[in-house]
């Protein structure tokens, strides 16, 4: 009984684990500077590869009241399904 314990311990660990890396593995994450400021807090954003994206503002940094201006440094996570927009995660 205690080894079969130890087994479902294990599994439920490991998918935990598994759970939030596939999270993270979709992520792309990129720096850029703030071109200009659009509506619904939308940003234009030029990446350090010349592309331009439009990008809102995290929850947690909504939340924290960080502001964003033109001409920061950003940093944006981007999904791989749609290169063109992204979410902005931290002010530099």
């Amino acid at each position: 009984m205690k080894k079969l314990q130890k087994d479902l311990n294990k599994f439920e660990q490991n998918e935990q684990h598994t759970t939030e890396s596939k999270k993270d593995k979709n992520k792309i994450k990129v720096e850029g500077v703030v071109l200009e400021t659009l509506p619904n807090a939308k940003f234009t954003i030029k990446l350090d590869n010349d592309h331009e994206i439009t990008a809102h503002v995290s929850g947690k940094m909504r939340m924290n009241l960080i502001k964003v201006l033109p001409g920061d440094r950003v940093e944006v996570e981007m999904t791989p399904y749609d290169l063109t927009k992204g979410r902005i995660t931290k002010r530099n």
